[in-house]
């Protein structure tokens, strides 16, 4: 459903990705760890097109994202192009970036009419089973001042639903959150992967990724080092610096794998 192929992104003198490949079976969950800097979230974002790709690309679902193939070579697409491809690429932020002014419902049902042509009430239909999914029924007429961060987070995850994407990213969507909040962001996403959504988190929630992704991805210094079952990857990780992050993150050493 994802295949990353050879990307490579730089700001100015610093590189970000250095080569990274990746493929994602359709209705695979990937988790991505790493520490801060090492390209996680830029990975993220050259999905999306929201970052374009010094070299190498992107695909969903077969289509490249961001450009067409033309006499052999990678086309830019026109910025229209570019958006209706996002349509069918779900995106959930650290931030919530709500719409202040607009009720949930509002928030949700948005995007559907603007990008997808629906009726406003066909919108609003599906916005609310969309938000009923996600615990929030009843809350449909709430502004976002008046729901708590890990309410907000899931109008976020609502609203990203709300267009029918093919797969779901999500950049740490639960580090803004005060811990008692966490717990049911990550009950909302792990519905979501039972659905069978395909799905690449960035999260530094180790238990989320050992209960619900098929494979971790380790990213250090813009490369894909480590990538397999979480068993292994959290259990008995085979690269030093794989270690190193995990026994930091958790404060307990971890074991060499094989080699």
């Amino acid at each position: 459903m994802i295949r990353v192929t050879d990307l490579h992104k730089s700001y100015a003198a610093h590189r970000v990705l250095r080569g990274v490949d990746l493929d994602i079976a359709r209705g695979e969950v990937i988790c991505l760890l790493g520490a801060s800097g090492s390209g996680k979230s830029t990975l993220l974002r050259c999905v999306n097109h929201l970052e374009t790709p010094d070299a190498g690309y992107v695909e969903v679902d077969g289509e490249v994202i961001g450009y067409r193939a033309q006499s052999g070579r990678l086309r830019a697409l026109p910025d229209r192009a570019i958006r209706r491809q996002r349509a069918d690429i779900g995106m959930v932020f650290q931030q919530f970036n709500l719409f202040p002014n607009l009720t949930a419902l509002e928030n949700v049902t948005e995007a559907p009419i603007a990008v997808r042509g629906l009726s406003r009430s066909e919108a609003a239909d599906r916005a609310r089973t969309l938000l009923a999914e996600v615990g929030l029924a009843g809350r449909e007429d709430s502004y976002p001042r008046q729901l708590s961060g890990g309410q907000q987070q899931r109008v976020a995850i609502a609203r990203a639903l709300a267009m029918r994407p093919k797969v779901m990213l999500f950049d740490e969507p639960t580090s803004a959150l005060d811990p008692e909040l966490i717990t049911e962001v990550l009950a909302t996403m792990q519905r979501l992967a039972e659905q069978g959504m395909t799905m690449l988190v960035v999260t530094h929630e180790i238990g989320f990724a050992r209960d619900v992704a098929d494979r971790i991805a380790f990213v250090d210094d813009g490369r894909i080092l480590e990538l397999g079952p979480p068993d292994a990857v959290l259990g008995a990780p085979r690269h030093d610096r794989t270690r190193a992050f995990l026994g930091r993150l958790t404060g307990n050493p971890v074991p060499e794998g094989l080699s």
